[in-house]
């Protein structure tokens, strides 16, 4: 067996791993990377970037049939599902360059194909490697979460990690779980022209605002996608060829597809975290603030820590702990200032705490301003006029936005930097957009927190009228 010793090791080449092991190497530590499955991560192969190459090719195919508004003839689109999927890998292929073996070996980077386990405090195996480091970073990530519903086991079923590999397109798609992951493939497969059918147990979209999230769902629901929320899966079984979901209070529905997509798990059962005195809980592994697990020599970053399970996190955290594994300083995380968005259309992109949330915490001193989309322009000239902004002010500064519309993923970076720095109302009010663009919905959201405090307020019409009847 080869001994390895390095600076640093890095467990996982999802995108929080490869942002560690790039930035370590290129600031001058020895850095060695471990991965045993594909390099880019669940992100690159089977979650953000596939999911947005499928989402891509419903989009045209839903311009085509919805064009007579435009003055242009309405078309049924000729969908060609295997042919979407080989956009969805071509996608792929561009992208997986930056995050290859190659790429990271160029670096500088020791990458070993291999998965990890500890076998003491700072030591891990890889096959027939054992790697001793000055300090190691667990970035495994997650993976699909099967819950065991009695009969999904004996019947034919996809996860987000094999649905982009399927070339027939489904006939009736069944997707049990209404989250992010399952609105999205709804929407997808419904304007490539299955029929889809959304089983949630609870609420759809139940972590977001239920206004907000009321424009998504009311969408979907338009283009024909049935949305069953209360329906817990309570048996699943195949006949006749098709797949049959019963729920507990005793609802039934059968497809060609069944999709599962309620929620992700900790890829923890390669690592034996408990032989380097690491704590793991259901969730994943324990970390404090600065992301070091009860193991000081050991960083976990990203889905395996069982936070907020987004790639921007996992890469937000890479350059939270490169500045206390490489420089021993002190490197704390926030979450306050983490935005995340569902990609459907209209999209819904949400930082900070949503209006009940905010008035539990802030109670009084909280004001909810609110823009409706209705009002943007261009927006009107793209005939997507549709949504709202809510902006949650305390003191002058927001602390959480919540936005439903076209392009809300793309709008909430603004609030993203606004709550990253702290900034106040005034310094949004002061930007100036080009007209017309949809960003000026951000400005136009500040505009509506001042606008009660200039023109009704009858203090500014004395001073006005004061300073008129004495000026020259």
């Amino acid at each position: 067996m080869e001994q390895i010793k390095t600076d640093l090791l890095v467990i996982g080449a999802g995108s929080g791993g490869l942002s560690v092991a790039a930035g370590a190497v290129q600031m001058g530590a020895e850095v060695v990377l471990l991965e045993g499955h594909l390099m880019g991560g669940d992100c690159l192969n089977f979650g953000c970037v596939p999911s947005k190459a499928l989402l891509a090719s419903g989009k045209v195919a839903h311009t085509q049939a919805h064009a007579k508004a435009f003055g242009v003839a309405d078309v049924v689109p000729a969908v060609d599902y295997a042919a979407a999927k080989d956009h969805v890998a071509d996608v792929i292929a561009q992208i997986e360059p930056n995050d290859s073996v190659e790429r990271f070996e160029w670096l500088g980077v020791r990458v070993i194909e291999e998965f990890g386990a500890f076998t003491g405090p700072n030591e891990v195996q890889a096959g027939p490697f054992s790697i001793t480091a000055r300090r190691i970073v667990i970035a495994t990530g997650s993976s699909p979460m099967v819950p065991p519903i009695p009969g999904l086991a004996d019947v034919p079923y996809l996860t987000n990690e094999t649905l982009f590999e399927l070339r027939e397109k489904p006939d009736h798609l069944l997707i049990i779980g209404a989250g992010p992951i399952g609105l999205e493939m709804a929407q997808a497969h419904r304007r490539l022209g299955c029929k889809v059918t959304v089983i949630e147990g609870d609420k759809a979209l139940g972590r977001d605002d239920p206004e907000m999230a009321a424009f998504v769902l009311d969408a979907l629901k338009e283009e024909g996608v049935q949305i069953e929320e209360n329906a817990l899966a309570a048996q699943i079984s195949e006949v006749e060829g098709e797949i049959r979901v019963e729920t507990q209070d005793g609802r039934s529905f059968s497809g060609s597809h069944l999709l599962v997509a309620v929620g992700r798990k900790p890829n923890l059962d390669r690592l034996n975290p408990s032989a380097a005195g690491i704590d793991t809980t259901r969730a994943g592994i324990k970390v404090d603030d600065s992301l070091k697990t009860s193991n000081r020599k050991v960083y976990a970053i990203g889905d395996v820590t069982g936070g907020k399970q987004f790639t921007h996190v996992a890469g937000y955290h890479a350059g939270v702990i490169i500045r206390s594994a490489l420089f021993g300083l002190p490197a704390r995380q926030r979450t306050d200032h983490i935005p995340h968005a569902t990609y459907t259309d209209p999209e819904l992109a949400q930082i900070g705490p949503t209006e009940a949330e905010a008035r539990e915490t802030y109670g009084d001193k909280l004001e909810v301003v609110r823009f409706d989309l209705l009002h943007n322009d261009r927006l009107i000239a793209e005939r997507k006029a549709k949504g709202l902004i809510k902006v949650m002010v305390v003191k002058g500064r927001p602390v959480g936005v919540s936005i439903a519309g076209h392009q809300a993923g793309e709008h909430i970076n603004l609030w993203a930097l606004a709550i990253a720095n702290k900034l106040k109302m005034g310094a949004v009010a002061a930007m100036v957009s080009p007209y017309p663009t949809v960003g000026e919905i951000g400005k136009r959201a500040a505009g509506a927190y001042f606008s009660p405090r200039l023109f009704d307020s009858a203090k500014v019409k004395r001073v006005v009228g004061f300073v008129q009847r004495w000026l020259p």
